[in-house]
């Protein structure tokens, strides 16, 4: 039974190999991010996605990779299911220069260790007390298995003002709530990046863009709807 003020997070990551990458090429930055919403909103947000996905007939795994001319129509769709609700359903992403990404004074050299301390600054700042929060990470196979409990344990300690702390880790196939996570992460990539080889992504850059009623760029760390907070690294 869910806490009264339950609220669950979807996250995932873009271009996470950065943090190791000696030649990163053209991109520069990994960022990871999720989207938090109360517990009690997520069986209508599923249900309204499943039925876009229907309606479309989508019938794969929701990726930003495979916004193009065909798919736009969908994929407008879910951006427009994101902005009709209000802040309570929100996107947060933290942004990391790779460049600036210091494995060795900070990590251990250990880019899995580094990644999942991202994922706790990730947490730990959108954290409010008073709330608990069910987290749920897409699955990836980690060289240390406990990498996720290990990050819950250390997120209980460091947040005791909050209610409770739940992680777990699911295949992103599985939950349509990761996969929209995956797109608004890529959208923020590619604007960040600035990219321009695909008339479609842009096509969603823009639409997000015109329901914030601004660029898609850092944002206080007070933005509740769409929040993004560039790391600085020194």
């Amino acid at each position: 039974m869910p806490h009264r003020f339950t609220f669950e997070v979807y996250c995932d990551e873009s271009r996470q190999d950065l943090l190791s990458s000696q030649s990163p090429g053209p991109y520069r930055y990994t960022l990871i991010g999720g989207v938090w919403l109360p517990a009690q909103m997520r069986q209508e947000i599923k249900e309204k996605i499943l039925a876009i996905k229907r309606d479309f007939r989508f019938n794969r795994e929701i990726k930003w990779k495979d916004v193009a001319p065909s798919s736009l129509p969908f994929f407008e769709d879910l951006i427009d299911l994101f902005f009709a609700k209000g802040e309570e359903f929100g996107f947060r992403c933290i942004v990391v220069d790779s460049t600036k990404f210091d494995l060795k004074r900070f990590h251990e050299e250990d880019a899995e260790l580094g990644f999942y301390k991202l994922y706790y600054q990730l947490l730990k700042n959108g954290f409010h007390p008073g709330f608990a929060y069910r987290v749920f990470l897409d699955y990836k196979i980690n060289r240390l298995p406990s990498r996720v409990k290990v990050l819950e344990k250390v997120l209980k300690n460091a947040c005791p003002e909050v209610e409770s702390i739940e992680l777990q880790a699911l295949p992103s196939a599985e939950v349509v709530l990761i996969q929209l996570a995956d797109v608004l992460l890529g959208a923020t990539g590619y604007k960040l990046h600035l990219l321009k080889t695909s008339r479609a992504k842009l096509a969603i850059v823009e639409r997000i863009e015109r329901h914030l009623g601004r660029e898609i760029k850092p944002t206080s760390r007070e933005e509740k709807k769409f929040n993004v907070f560039k790391i600085r690294l020194r």
